[in-house]
């Protein structure tokens, strides 16, 4: 397909750039000035489709410590089954060497893990309605929480190197318990558990948490954002574990305490079969806590106070995979790719993306199409900038991806919405295990909403038919590289992510290939979803690469 344009007037030329941005959810034919040079009037534009290889890569030991946030509850996808989350987490105290006074007693032990939540309305009298976020699966199901005594102690370091590296562990989820592995070693969180702290039933709601202090007259009311707040009710636990070691040496530091208390295991399991809710919690916060109220002194002059402890500890994540609705390739078709790809969270799948094949002749190809030679066939390059001189200008170049609806068990409802609505596929570098450059150049970056960041670079999920489960995953910067400054020509992973602007990598056990990481934003949602492979039989849905170019005549 070619297109010849005379001379464009600048105003024009002005026009269809900014159309371009505004259009970014649409195919790019956007057209850059600097590549006609001065003598050029006339240029025609064109698209290569090309064809490359994508396949499956099941993943398995992820690193699950230090992650941004951690996943609790039980959510059963659609198209794969059911996931079941648990947490372990180190309790570290606010404050050490307490003096807890004359005759302490507990009042009340209040356990409180704030749940993402965003403001939405205010009314009259000042009282803030809050929507939840990272809430997957059915919001009306309940989950059963079990909170026990952990007496496995986390290390900060790692005893087996010499640099005093942190302590990593990784999932473990063919095991079906929750577990992890630690170096060479497994641990079962079950075979670990002290006392039982706390038993509840639940679901998460939107529901500001009121409290009140003061009777009468001096009654306040105070309230904050939902959160999974609860009474733990039992106080003897607590004074014997805290109260009474006043002046002994295992309150005196952070690393006595951590060392005598060992965490929490927060234990998920179903509260009805085969359904169940999940959520995204941030326990590193310091709204994220565990607050001892008691009062102390003498009979008649009684003070009230509390002690708080945090979850500021190490804290990871163990994962229950059954997915039982899907087969994963055992054996990824890496020369020609596979033909549907399975991409989950949570300890679950991904795919990963050869541009060119492994034996470089696709990329050689690609670059005598793009690339100036001179008489002898050898490519030339510019005497200020080193850089090739190029003979066909890229654009835009992107990764054309569709949802396998044929695979998908697609509409289901999820609060209100279509399932796949809110879905993000997250490139990255997989030789670098970084963000790809046109991420990294990429402007339209949103703090505050990660569902509308970085548009440009990773799109969004196209709704409207006849593109609806169309994903455009831009990589013009990535192929300009490997044109004008012969960059290495990097694999690419593809993960689905509801965070986009989390891009840490988790690393990845004993890896036996070059996947050596991981985006730890895809650990931390359960979603998923199915999409056409580069070797799907359906020619139109077929993953490819799209390059728009501009080309002098």
């Amino acid at each position: 397909m070619k297109k010849t344009i005379k001379a464009l007037k600048p105003s024009f030329v002005f026009l269809l750039i900014i159309v371009s941005f505004i259009a970014c959810d649409r195919d790019f034919n956007a057209i850059d000035s600097d590549v006609l040079g001065k003598g050029n009037s006339n240029f025609s534009t064109g698209i290569d489709t090309i064809s490359i290889s994508a396949y499956n890569r099941k993943l398995s030991s992820l690193q699950v410590n230090n992650l941004a946030g951690n996943l609790l509850g039980i959510y059963n996808d659609p198209d794969y089954g059911l996931t079941t989350a648990s947490i372990i987490t180190q309790v570290i105290p606010t404050t050490f060497s307490p003096d807890f006074g004359v005759n302490p007693v507990i009042d009340e032990v209040v356990l409180s893990i704030p749940y993402y939540s965003r403001a939405i309305d205010v009314d009259e009298n000042g009282n803030t309605t809050y929507a939840l976020d990272s809430i997957y699966g059915n919001p009306d199901a309940e989950i059963k929480l079990t909170v026990y005594q952990n007496n496995f102690f986390l290390r900060d370091f790692d005893p087996n190197t010499t640099n005093n590296s942190a302590q990593n562990y990784y999932t473990n989820t063919d095991s079906n318990e929750n577990s992890a592995i630690s170096g060479s070693n497994t641990i079962n969180f079950d075979e670990h558990i002290g006392e039982k702290i706390l038993e509840h039933v639940f679901k998460p709601s939107a529901d500001a948490i009121v409290t009140t202090t003061g009777t009468g007259d001096d009654e306040t009311e105070a309230r904050s954002v939902p959160a999974l707040r609860v009474v733990i009710e039992n106080n003897d636990f607590w004074k014997t574990a805290i109260l009474d070691k006043q002046d002994d040496p295992e309150l005196s530091n952070s690393n006595n305490f951590k060392n005598y208390f060992r965490g929490l295991y927060f234990k998920v399991e179903e509260a009805v079969a085969n359904d169940g809710n999940m959520f995204l919690v941030n326990l590193a916060t310091s709204n994220a806590n565990i607050i001892i109220h008691y009062t102390s002194g003498e009979i008649d002059d009684r003070t009230e106070s509390t002690y708080t402890l945090t979850f500021s500890g190490n804290r990871l994540n163990t994962f229950i995979n059954d997915y039982n609705k899907v087969t994963f390739p055992t054996t990824p078709n890496k020369d020609l790719g596979d033909e549907t790809l399975y991409l989950k969270g949570a300890d679950g799948s991904m795919a990963v993306v050869d541009l060119f094949g492994k034996d470089d002749v696709g990329l050689e190809a690609f670059l005598r199409a793009y690339r100036q030679t001179d008489d002898s066939g050898d490519y030339i390059t510019d005497n200020t900038s080193g850089n090739f001189i190029l003979k066909k200008l890229i654009n835009e170049a992107h990764l054309e991806i569709y949802e396998d609806d044929g695979m998908l068990t697609n509409p289901v409802a999820e609060n209100g919405d279509s399932y796949h609505k809110y879905d993000r596929i997250y490139a990255y570098d997989i030789d670098n295990n970084a963000s790809t450059f046109d991420y990294q150049i990429d402007q339209t970056d949103n703090t505050q909403n990660a569902v509308i960041s970085k548009t440009v670079s990773l799109s969004f999920r196209d709704s409207i038919s006849p593109t609806a489960g169309k994903y455009k995953i831009r990589i013009t910067e990535h192929l300009n590289n490997i044109l004008l400054r012969d960059s290495t020509n990097t694999k690419i992973g593809l993960v689905l992510s509801t965070n986009v602007n989390l891009t840490n990598n988790a690393e990845i056990l004993n890896s036996p290939d070059e996947v050596t990481g991981i985006p730890a934003a895809a650990i931390i949602t359960p979603r998923g979803t199915i999409l056409h492979g580069s070797n799907s039989s359906n020619e139109d849905k077929k993953l490819r690469l799209k390059v728009f170019f501009t080309e002098p005549n």
